[in-house]
């Protein structure tokens, strides 16, 4: 996640600066170093969720059954379900792995949006500002591409299918939620939320000390604001 947290010092160190008329860089210049910056932040929490387990062995976004399923999992664990479930799991959360590598030219689409006054926003704006800046620009743009990724994904496994209609039933007497009726739209929904959440992780933590997590591209950068 270094990737990430340079991109997010570049906002905390090189935004001030400009502002404030420090160094020889122009808003332009300082901009593209900003753009420069966010797009290999996102590219690299892209790399690191997009891949083999990078949902299923990660603790902090990996996708639990939904309440529904989770409810009747210990009894028809022990009716000899077991597998089924555990092979569910695997594929949502293979799934989501399948889809986020399309966020990143949202992402980047996002990235070069970027205005000098959203990046001011950004600083102003609390601890996840960054991150509502990004999920307000590739929500729910994103969801439509997730979506039939993970769809191709969950309708191969007949519990899925199961879970559908039987939650479907469910959902128009309130028993599950309707964000949950599929199970295409529930893992849709994780995959972003995963997503947003190791970006927010990382701004926190940028936010928090950004001169000691800063990078050497973070520290170049600073270093022509001084010059």
């Amino acid at each position: 996640m270094r990737s990430i947290l340079r991109a997010f010092a570049l906002l905390v160190i090189c935004v001030p600066a400009w502002a404030a008329g420090l160094g020889n860089l122009t808003d332009s210049e300082a901009s593209g170093g900003l753009r420069e910056a966010l797009t290999q932040g996102a590219g690299r929490a892209v790399e690191m969720l997009g891949r083999k387990d990078g949902f299923l062995a990660n603790k902090k976004v990996k996708i639990p059954l939904p309440d529904g399923l989770a409810q009747v999992e210990p009894v028809m664990r022990m009716a000899g379900r077991g597998k089924d479930f555990d092979n569910l799991v695997t594929t949502m959360n293979r799934a989501a792995e399948a889809a986020v590598p399309e966020a990143k030219t949202l992402l980047v689409d996002a990235v070069k949006q970027m205005s000098v006054e959203d990046a001011r926003g950004i600083l102003t704006g609390g601890d996840d500002s960054a991150t509502r800046y990004f999920k307000s620009k590739t929500q729910s743009r994103l969801a439509e591409k997730f979506l039939p990724i993970v769809k191709q994904s969950t309708d191969r496994l007949a519990l899925a299918g199961q879970y559908n209609k039987l939650a479907g039933q469910a959902a128009s007497f309130g028993l599950v939620k309707n964000e949950d009726a599929q199970i295409e739209s529930y893992v849709t929904r994780k995959a972003l939320d995963g997503l947003y959440v190791m970006i927010a992780e990382e701004e926190k933590a940028i936010r928090k000390n950004p001169v000691q997590a800063a990078g050497s591209l973070a520290q170049k950068v600073f270093g022509m604001l001084g010059q």
